[in-house]
């Protein structure tokens, strides 16, 4: 099933080459004769050892767990520098960390240094940001984050009971609805420039309203991603694969993060 994140929409690399990931093997070739008749004593003991490690729903919630956490460290750290000396760091972090996650995204990298710097970086840049928000209204960056993780544990509940089931039909609508707001974004910055703002980020009700559809967006997507790392342990991933999938569940759960933040602070004026 593909999935809606960037990081998951182009199937299950083998873990750090950029190539797909292959399980079983090939039949064997022969030229100009018969088949090779299959010897049973040459074959390898199913019982002999393996150097190969399969991906566990224990690697992806450890490496998941890890790669927030030096997400939440990073961005405590940024808060805590004194003055106003955070604030400069925000774009540069966030657009270091884009690039890196582009990196990430199109050469399928299942690494823990590349999946942590992502981390470290974002974690740097939404220090920054929280820290800004936190100074106009005070106590928003804990609502916004027992928002975040709320919706979180909501849509795993949800996806683990089976009271929404991910199916084609289903994917199809939130990658549709995923685009939809991405057009829409782009022509509200644009117009924005021109001065034909669109008022998707106003905080009037309009805005109030697209920032609502994109948190159900970024919700519906982390069903998508969960149902993706099933499919990676169904069909055999190697364990490093973990990586790409915590950078995949961390992509959304910051898109979610900032889109919650900024919500509240339309509520707030």
């Amino acid at each position: 099933m593909p999935s809606s994140n960037p990081a998951f929409s182009r199937g299950f690399p083998a873990a750090g080459n950029g190539q797909y990931a292959s399980w079983g093997t090939a039949p064997q070739q022969t030229y100009g004769g018969a088949p090779t008749q299959h010897d049973p004593y040459t074959a390898p003991s199913p019982y002999a050892a393996t150097s190969t490690t399969y991906l566990t729903m224990d690697d992806v919630v450890t490496k998941t767990g890890i790669s927030f956490l030096v997400t939440v460290l990073a961005a405590a750290a940024v808060w805590a520098m004194p003055g106003e000396a955070a604030w400069g760091l925000a774009l540069p972090a966030v657009l270091v960390a884009f690039v890196v996650g582009l990196v990430i995204s199109f050469k399928q990298i299942a690494s823990p240094v590349a999946t942590l710097a992502y981390a470290a970086l974002m974690g740097a840049g939404l220090g920054a940001i929280s820290e800004a928000f936190n100074s106009i209204y005070p106590g928003i960056v804990m609502q916004a984050i027992i928002g975040t993780f709320g919706v979180f544990g909501g849509m795993l509940l949800v996806y683990k009971t089976g009271a929404i089931r991910v199916t084609p039909k289903l994917t199809r609508w939130i990658v549709g609805a995923m685009i939809g707001v991405l057009v829409l974004m782009v022509a509200n910055l644009i117009g924005g420039l021109f001065g034909a703002d669109l008022g998707l980020r106003d905080g009037g009700p309009v805005a109030i309203i697209f920032s609502l559809v994109v948190i159900g967006v970024a919700a519906f997507s982390l069903l998508l991603d969960f149902d993706m790392a099933d499919e990676a342990i169904r069909r055999g991933a190697p364990a490093k694969f973990a990586w790409y999938i915590a950078f995949g569940l961390l992509v959304t759960v910051v898109w979610l993060y900032l889109e919650i933040l900024r919500l509240l602070s339309y509520f707030r004026e």
